[in-house]
């Protein structure tokens, strides 16, 4: 070999494959304004549908007159559950297998729910004759409190399911009762708690929050008459999912449904399901032989569009008196609203709340899940996190302070004490969840030395005795929250939607000049798809990342996935990738054996090549095997070099993470300042260090809004009293803290190249971790917990119960 041959390592840099900090190439055309969003796309002839929507949140629907909305010049058609019944689409399925009104169908449920359609041939037509549109309602009495929902006398929200005792998942134990759910070993728990020195219980309430996507969602839907074919455009998380729902729903054979979704401005599970916007854009395309576009306001996103959240939680953990946890159990109302839309797997209807027992060893655990029907917007999405995992991580990471503080302990030594040791993977939990690998006292250890924690704890001593003393009105908080994520859904025997299990796939086709294309059945809403998914090719097959083109979103050319959403892109699709790939390299292998004629084994791989194993000089590169792949193959072989992959999982993966966060919280006005916040995380095999660190800052503001201001709130009759950014706190780069991050690496031992995926995780740890420490700030005063979010007026509110007024 002479001194100008590249190395290995120089050849593998040049690949840019996994490990290296690759710039998005997405960015290229969203730095310059050249994204393809839904709302850019215009056809010949479109018209544009607008919504009337309900200012009640509860009310019967005595009349609708349209007659002065259709005669507004423009106007093309109005659309009500009475015309939407002439076609058996007045309701439409959930993804949690209940039924859902697309227009108000005799009642209204929740305030701005869908009353009717106008299409006319502007936006501004469409929106003068909403106004138009005469609703005579009567006002029924509202809930909106899921702890009243089951009480006698309680408003019956669902009429049509008065007289039906079974729901999709059970029987239902009251006419707003949506199903029961249970997990764990209840009689080992209470036998447990029966026994333990010590126990806590608190009530701790995860509020109704928002993912706020930065575009909201939107649709063109476009019917062919003559070939009775229909293409929708939208905002969809999970195209193959709406096309499959839009097939059951409008008995359109699916073959003759096509579902594109452009480049997409956020989803955060807010784009997962169907909206009534789409279906009555699909009705009023077939009705008007006219392509139809649909674009909500913010005012409808916030109010009408899938929430998070809003789970109420009994908590109780059990403790010895040194204490070692011994068992934990948790009571949860979820309010559902007025339908159950949750987009979780049909087996698990409180999602994957059972990993509630978090990153800690408890030998018994127990948990039980009531869900219910309120006046509510429907949905309970898993906003940035897998399903109802951030709800199960604030309410044990809350937990575990409120043990630590009873015990006198200090919080980051009791979770130490506490924790899954390494030896103990794979870790099976009290709730039957097998953690696949993880090493958590290391990842702890290293974050409390890097903040130098010992120090910061002598600071906050100080500082408590200068309050005392009356020198200060400030007080000091450290959060400190480890949690363990559950994402990859998922195996098939575990996780299915409406039947279909939830693998998904990847289609690589090399072309001759060493150049490919992979497909993929997932869908980027930011995540830097096209950049990562390239990496582990270029890896995988020892082709520059530059020369793989990446492409999601069209049912046409993409093969079957169930989409992007709960952190299981990198953990499923990703390894349909790598899977793919080896496919390809095995094909790719046999043409260099025969190539350089000799057996199979005598090659072994080298970054980009295959070489004769003793004689590294006779090598064959994928560049040379992709050319002969179309023209010198051995024969029996079929020509092309291309491969797809059906992945279902093993498992799930498990991913977690060390958090901790220093807050100075002033009492008289409650303005809580962030100091610091560290974020170690351990996603596995780490694809792109850059990608990486932006999905955890971005996870992080996340994290910071949910836990310091975020909340869907609604008054006694029923009103959205956020339903616009006037209110609805949303960080800017103003409020944002600095972030620090750092890892470590535990590769899952199930997934072909180790990775776990990571662009939740930082949402899951962020926010048990903010309120940690706004609650640790008042902690030497007496106060166990104040619930989210902590915004200025909470938080003074708290100070002033707790007499620090004067």
């Amino acid at each position: 070999m002479n001194d100008m041959t590249p190395t290995s390592a120089e050849r593998a840099e040049k690949l840019e494959g996994m490990g290296c900090k690759r710039k998005r190439v997405e960015d290229v055309r969203f730095t310059q304004g050249k994204g393809n969003y839904v709302d850019d796309l215009k056809l010949p002839g479109m018209l544009y549908g607008d919504l009337v929507r309900s200012p009640h949140g509860h009310a019967r629907v005595k009349k609708i007159d349209t007659t002065k909305a259709a005669a507004v010049p423009g106007v093309v058609a109005v659309l009500t559950a009475e015309v939407l019944k002439t076609v058996n689409l007045a309701w439409m399925p959930t993804l949690a297998g209940d039924v859902q009104m697309v227009l108000a169908d005799g009642k209204v449920l929740f305030q701005n729910q869908e009353v009717a359609f106008v299409v006319a041939e502007s936006r501004e037509a469409a929106a003068d004759a909403v106004e138009l549109v005469e609703v005579e309602y009567e006002a029924l009495p509202v809930n909106v409190d899921p702890l009243k929902a089951m009480t006698d006398g309680a408003p019956m929200i669902r009429e049509d399911l008065k007289d039906k005792p079974d729901g999709a998942h059970g029987k239902r134990k009251h006419y707003n009762h949506v199903f029961s759910w249970a997990a764990g070993d209840k009689a080992a728990t209470d036998a447990a708690f029966a026994k333990a020195d010590v126990t806590i219980r608190e009530f701790i309430v995860y509020p109704r929050v928002h993912p706020c996507p930065l575009e909201t969602c939107q649709c063109v839907a476009s019917f062919d008459k003559i070939r009775g074919e229909l293409t929708l455009w939208g905002t969809f998380q999970a195209p193959h999912v709406i096309r499959t729902v839009g097939s059951l729903i409008s008995k359109i054979p699916e073959h003759k449904i096509h579902v594109i979704a452009p480049d997409i401005g956020g989803g955060f599970g807010n784009k997962v399901g169907a909206y009534p916007g789409y279906i009555c854009s699909i009705v009023a395309s077939i009705v008007t032989g006219r392509p139809v576009k649909w674009v909500e306001d913010r005012i409808e996103n916030l109010s009408t569009t899938a929430f998070a959240r809003d789970f109420h939680m009994d908590m109780e953990i059990a403790a010895t008196k040194d204490g070692k946890v011994t068992a934990m159990r948790c009571y949860t109302i979820a309010d559902h609203g007025a339908f159950d839309a949750c987009a979780n797997a049909t087996k698990w209807p409180a999602g994957l709340f059972s990993i509630i027992s978090g990153s800690y060893d408890f030998p018994a655990a127990y948990c039980l899940v009531d869900g219910v029907y309120t006046n509510k917007a429907p949905g309970g999405v898993a906003y940035r996190c897998s399903f109802r995992v951030t709800e199960a991580a604030y309410c044990i990471e809350r937990a575990m302070d409120i043990m630590a503080q009873k015990l006198g302990m200090d919080a980051a030594e009791f979770r130490l004490k506490n924790l899954i040791r390494r030896e103990q993977f794979p870790y099976t939990s009290a709730f039957g969840w097998q953690y696949d690998s993880g090493d958590y006292h290391t990842a702890m250890n290293k974050a409390m030395e890097t903040v130098d924690y010992k120090k910061l704890r002598a600071e906050q001593k100080a500082k408590r005795e200068a309050f005392k003393r009356g020198e200060t009105r400030e007080v000091m908080g450290i959060g400190v929250a480890f949690f363990t994520e559950i994402v990859g859904a998922g195996p098939s025997r575990a996780c299915d939607i409406l039947g279909i299990a939830m693998f998904d796939s990847a289609e690589i086709r090399i072309h001759p000049t060493g150049s490919g294309i992979c497909r993929l059945g997932t869908k980027s809403q930011g995540q830097g798809h096209e950049t990562t998914y390239a990496q582990i090719i270029a890896t995988e097959l020892g082709l520059p990342a530059d020369n793989i083109m990446v492409e999601e979103g069209n049912t046409d050319t993409a093969p079957y996935g169930l989409g992007t959403y709960g952190s299981r892109s990198t953990p499923v699709s990703g390894a349909a990738t790598a899977m793919a790939c080896r496919k390809i390299k095995a094909k790719a292998q046999m043409i260099a054996a025969y190539m350089l004629e000799v057996h199979d084994d005598d090659l072994e791989w080298d970054v980009d090549r295959f070489r004769v194993r003793g004689n590294p000089e006779r090598f064959k590169t994928m560049t040379e095997l992709a050319w002969a792949a179309y023209h010198e193959v051995p024969p029996g072989m079929e020509p092309g070099l291309e491969a797809i992959n059906y992945y279902d999982p093993p498992n799930f993966t498990f991913p977690f993470g060390a958090y901790i966060c220093v807050v100075d919280v002033d009492v008289d006005t409650g303005e809580t300042k962030v100091r610091r916040f560290y974020a170690l995380d351990d996603c596995g095999t780490r694809i792109n260090p850059m990608i990486i660190e932006g999905q955890i800052h971005g996870g992080l503001t996340e994290a910071f809004g949910i836990a310091m201001g975020q909340e869907i709130h609604y008054d006694d009759d029923g009103n959205v009293t956020t339903a616009s950014l006037m209110d609805y706190f949303l960080p800017t780069a103003v409020e944002t803290p600095h972030w620090e991050t750092d890892w470590t690496t535990t590769p899952s031992p199930h997934h072909p190249i180790g990775a776990k995926g990571v662009g939740e995780s930082p949402n899951v740890g962020g926010v048990p971790c903010f309120s940690n420490a706004v609650n640790d700030a008042f902690a030497f005063l007496g106060s166990t917990h104040i619930q989210m979010p902590h915004d200025h007026w909470r938080t003074w509110t708290a100070a002033e119960k707790l007499g620090l007024h004067g």
